[in-house]
């Protein structure tokens, strides 16, 4: 009998060597593992826009007459979930973070990147589209497949569908493992995340805190209007929540994602077109992250504040998380210029914000991809 080990089991192991082996290993063997990341995150990166083109175009088709309804749920419910989210993190943060926090000099935090190795070399792997030009192209092909009658393009959009299914399940889910395992080596290496996190650390206990809770609420809801048990429901996600904490991305979490949302029990249909709109669309946990640590750079900075001036930050957010790409730091990065335009942060307060949020990106990124699965149920319920 064969044994085979589990993807949550090869990722939570990729973790942990990788904790234990970035704090003495030489410099050449982190920037080997660097290396190995560049490439595969350049080919995710690549790769990301044909998943979207190749599971949401065709997964419109098949939904006919009903995609439109379908668009404009999973549209509302994503954007209500990141607005709830943020609204959430406000009313907390502002009420707990003032008890630990105030104008301290925070001179000596860095961005984090700064300190990781660096690769040996690159290879640019441009994509063919960005991921907003994939989703209007999966779009308009995929509205126009259910117009026209004809089912030559269609039939030929399913079988691409079939290749990039079996691109997910041969090369890039067999790979991921060791894609986390060189960027925690990497991470333990710099030493600088450690820092960060270690002088905000309320701060990151109160966003996971936020994170869970926030998860708790999306699956309550989703178990209560499927008859499911919430914590089971949970539990069959968390890969996908473990994959997201090791590539920071929720575009090139998407295989795994779609995987365990299926066994969720939402139809293959509805998952198939909502978790690639989802992966980019949907960013509760990122916006708990940064509405939480805007809050504590505004403290340590003695800036004022109210829900009336964070309420307009949020509803923005909600809508700049929607075109931030699914990449490590995209939606931090997305944000700059609401920070400036509507907080009044300038570049120092920025720079910081930026090194707090890439510190701990990865569990908003798998707050975001673990609620996806909530919130695919939820569409599934409405849109029968």
């Amino acid at each position: 009998m064969k044994f085979k080990i589990g993807l949550l089991a090869r990722i939570i192991i990729a973790i942990l060597a990788a904790v234990a082996l970035g704090q003495f290993v030489p410099e050449w063997f982190v920037r080997i593992a660097a290396t190995f990341n560049g490439i595969f995150g350049g080919f995710l990166s690549f790769v990301v826009p044909l998943i979207i083109i190749g599971f949401i175009a065709p997964g419109i088709a098949q939904l006919g007459s009903g995609s439109g309804k379908l668009l404009g749920l999973a549209t509302f419910f994503a954007y209500f979930s990141t607005i709830v989210a943020g609204v959430l993190a406000y009313f907390v943060a502002s009420s707990v973070l003032p008890n630990f926090i105030d104008a301290k000099n925070s001179s000596d935090i860095s961005n984090p990147n700064d300190f990781l190795a660096t690769a040996f070399f690159e290879i640019n792997m441009i994509p063919v589209m960005d991921v907003m030009a994939a989703l209007l192209f999966a779009f308009i092909v995929g509205v126009g497949m259910t117009v026209v009658k004809g089912d030559v393009l269609k039939r030929g959009f399913e079988e691409f569908n079939l290749i990039i299914e079996k691109l997910i399940s041969v090369i890039i889910i067999p790979l991921l493992p060791f894609h986390i395992f060189g960027i925690f080596l990497n991470m333990t290496f710099a030493g600088q995340v450690a820092k960060i996190l270690s002088v905000f650390a309320v701060v990151f206990i109160l966003i996971i805190i936020l994170h869970w809770v926030m998860l708790l609420i999306q699956y309550s809801i989703a178990g209560m209007l499927n008859g499911k048990n919430p914590f089971m429901l949970i539990k069959t996600m968390l890969p996908a929540y473990f994959t997201a904490i090791g590539t920071q991305s929720s575009a090139a979490t998407i295989p795994v994602t779609l995987r365990q949302a299926k066994k969720t029990g939402a139809t293959d249909k509805v998952t198939d077109f909502t978790i690639p709109l989802f992966a980019t669309i949907h960013l509760s946990g990122s916006t708990i992250t940064l509405v939480s640590c805007a809050i504590g750079v505004m403290l340590m900075n003695g800036m004022e504040f109210s829900f009336a001036s964070m309420i307009g930050f949020i509803l923005m957010l909600g809508v700049t998380m929607i075109a931030a790409p699914g990449v490590p730091g995209g939606a931090v990065m997305a944000a700059i210029g609401l920070l400036g335009t509507m907080l009044g942060f300038d570049e120092t307060m920025i720079a910081l914000m930026i090194a707090l949020y890439m510190a701990q990106d990865s569990f908003g990124t798998a707050t975001n991809v673990t609620g996806d699965g909530a919130l695919a149920l939820i569409v599934d319920k409405f849109s029968k």
